[in-house]
């Protein structure tokens, strides 16, 4: 499991109308190696709204269509339902993320 795989999650969420979802994985490997159970993820949805809190994802990336990472929607999953391997991110990608993440939680680059 590493920092920009993407996994779909199968749930039954009453806030979400789909069974599963896919999310990108964004913890720091430290997190995503260590005994902590869970790590933070981004979902990943059909929509695209063009806002810079979004990075573009689709067929490149294992997904069966254009969709978009959402970084202003952040959620720790348990790292034991991360099972169905989707993908992972370009080194592109992985740097459009990290700069969606720094906007998203406002943080200024160094």
């Amino acid at each position: 499991m590493k920092r920009g795989e993407l996994y779909r999650v199968y749930h039954g969420s009453k806030h979400d109308p789909k069974k599963q979802r896919v999310f990108v994985i964004i913890s720091r490997q430290i997190v995503i190696d260590s005994k902590f159970s869970t790590v933070t993820c981004a979902p990943i949805y059909t929509t695209y709204d063009g806002i810079s809190t979004q990075v573009r994802v689709g067929i490149e990336e294992g997904l069966k269509h254009g969709s978009s990472i959402h970084c202003d929607e952040l959620i720790s999953i348990p790292k034991i339902v991360l099972t169905d391997f989707t993908g992972t991110l370009s080194g592109e990608k992985l740097i459009e993320l990290k700069n969606a993440l720094l906007i998203a939680l406002e943080i200024e680059a160094v």
